[in-house]
Order: structure tokens, then sequence, then C-alpha cells
């Protein structure tokens, strides 16, 4: 399944937003959807083909298991499970690289991936987030909005969106090297696309106040562009 960047609209209104369909999954982009857990359910097992959905992504922490798991233990779905917890300190950069094989593979079949974790607002959002810009390119204030607009109630935690924005040189000069393209910048950010991924200490990564951490208000591009600024990303 071929994705291309000029066939995302960036921020254009794509979904009439109410806080009932938080509690659903929604297409962020062809074949990649994020929700809930409860979209994932042994009772919803049929509209999760009906999507086509064959592929999903669960993200939980230990005291969550009991419930955030996987339901289906046939062979037509296959599941990645992540063990992440929802805090500014854990380290989610070193999950990106596992969660773009497992859906760029899955794509690749023609399948369709689904990540939730448990209210789809956080840890999965954040990975569909570092998947969108190595996928298509962006940045990190153009894949949130992106996402934004068809899940409005996102919001990752500061620690995250952090980690987002740290990402987008790591996974520039990941894309430099896999074309081929050599120079002593590049062989700067080689070494860094190389580690970072792994042994980043998200302790030294302190983010300012972020806009994107609202009880689901509405950011303004302004505001995250702000927010952005503050860490040199523009």
């Amino acid at each position: 399944m071929d994705i291309e960047c000029r066939n995302i609209p960036i921020h254009s209104p794509i979904i009439p937003w109410s806080y009932s369909i938080c509690w659903t999954m929604q297409e962020i982009i062809p074949g990649l959807f994020l929700g809930p857990y409860s979209v994932a359910l042994k009772n919803c097992r049929n509209q999760l083909l009906d999507q086509g959905i064959t592929h999903i992504i669960c993200v939980r922490q230990p005291i969550e298991a009991h419930f955030v798991k996987p339901h289906f233990n046939d062979a037509i779905f296959t599941y990645l499970i992540l063990d992440i917890v929802d805090m500014a300190t854990e380290n989610i950069i070193r999950f990106f690289p596992k969660v773009k094989q497992f859906v760029d593979d899955a794509l690749s079949k023609n399948a369709k991936v689904l990540i939730h974790g448990n209210t789809g607002t956080s840890r999965s959002a954040t990975l569909v987030l570092a998947y969108i810009m190595e996928k298509l390119g962006l940045t990190c204030r153009d894949a949130f909005m992106l996402v934004k607009e068809r899940r409005a109630c996102i919001k990752p935690n500061e620690g995250f969106f952090a980690q987002l924005i740290e990402y987008e040189p790591i996974y520039k000069a990941k894309q430099i090297f896999e074309r081929g393209e050599s120079s002593s910048d590049h062989q700067r950010h080689k070494r860094k696309s190389e580690h970072l991924t792994e042994i980043v200490d998200v302790d030294l990564i302190q983010p300012p106040s972020s806009p994107v951490n609202g009880d689901h208000e509405d950011i303004s591009m302004k505001e995250l562009e702000i927010y952005c600024r503050q860490f040199n990303l523009l």
C-alpha cells in the first residue's frame, strides 16, 4: 500500500468531533487506525474484519494487562504487544522502529493495522505520530495536526511529545543514509540515528509547558508553533 504525503490533507477538517467519537477508532492514513482498547474486544471482531484490520498493536502497562490484551488467538489476527507506561519519563522512542516495521509489513500485505492503548490518546497516539512523521516525511507539528484532525482527543504527554520532536532529525538522518548519501554532517547524524532511539535519556529532555495536554481544548497552529520553536524545531 503506497502512501504519499501529497495525498494527505494537512490542515483541512476531516471529522466533525464529539466526545463519544473518542471511544471509536479512526483511520488516520490509509490502512492505519487509532483508537481505544474497547474497539478490539471480542465482540468487535466483525467490525475489525469489515474494516480489513488483521494486525493490532496493543499498548499497555502491567496494571492494565488484565483488560488491555489480545482478544483473538486465531490465525487471522497478528499482534504486537508493547509494555509502555504513560509517564513523561518513559523511553517510548525506542519502540518507534519496531512499530514502523510491523506496520510496514502489514501494509505490504494489503492488511490494515489498529494501534490502541487504553484510551487511544497518549501512548498509541505517539506511536502513530512517529510512524506518520517517518512514513510521510512530516515535521512533528504537521503530523500532530494531521492526526488531531482525525482524532481530536489525542494528547501525548509532554515527555512523549519531546521525544517525537527529538525523533525528527533521527529519522531524517536514517533516510539520508538509506539513500546512500554521505558527508561529514551526515556521518554525525548517522551516529545519532543508530544510538539515540535506544539510549536516549528522557530525563535530559525537559519540555516546556505544552499546549497539547489540555482537557480536549482546541490548539491553534500559533500555539503549537510557539511550542515547537522552544525546541528549535522550526
